[in-house]
């Protein structure tokens, strides 16, 4: 069953989150503080939850993106995560399907997410060259467009994307 996140599933959602990126290679491992981030700045625009048995076992948060030429409704899927013992079961392609159905009931422009081309490709994202994502492979940074023309521009994420874990170092003053 998918359904939005209860606050109930605050800590749930937190800890599968960190769990799904755990081994992830190209993982800032940060997935877990950026959804707690969002949540607590109220840019969680869909906070989906995949419960099974009682159990939720994959989560996907959407939250609203800014656009340089000014476009408007467009939205960012991430992070997405399944517990890694249901992954490959459906579960994350279930939660993408979901949260894009909402997102054009809601009236959304498009969406945007940042992730394989193979995987994501199939749910109709593809890189945009007019569309990106500064700093990051292009083709990984893709787009889908639900109406109207497809933006051009940089595309920014909310604050918490930067979101940095409590033990990294901040770097001081240098002394000697």
């Amino acid at each position: 069953m998918i359904r939005p996140e209860s606050p109930g599933d605050v800590e749930t959602i937190h800890a599968l989150t960190a769990a799904a990126f755990q081994h992830a290679p190209h993982s800032s491992h940060t997935e877990h503080l950026i959804v707690d981030a969002l949540r607590a700045a109220e840019r969680l625009t869909l906070s989906l939850v995949d419960e099974r048995d009682g159990e939720v076992i994959g989560h996907v948060a959407v939250s609203p993106v800014q656009v340089s030429d000014g476009t408007r409704d467009w939205f960012g899927l991430g992070p997405i995560s399944v517990l890694p013992a249901r992954q490959g079961q459906g579960v994350g392609s279930g939660l993408m399907r979901a949260a894009l159905l909402r997102l054009r009931q809601l009236g959304a422009g498009g969406c945007v997410l940042l992730g394989e081309p193979a995987y994501y490709g199939r749910f109709g994202f593809r890189a945009e060259p007019g569309l990106l994502l500064p700093g990051v492979p292009p083709e990984y940074f893709q787009a889908l467009a639900f109406q109207g023309v497809l933006p051009h521009g940089a595309v920014t994420y909310h604050e918490a994307f930067d979101v940095r874990p409590p033990d990294a170092a901040i770097p001081g003053p240098i002394e000697g």
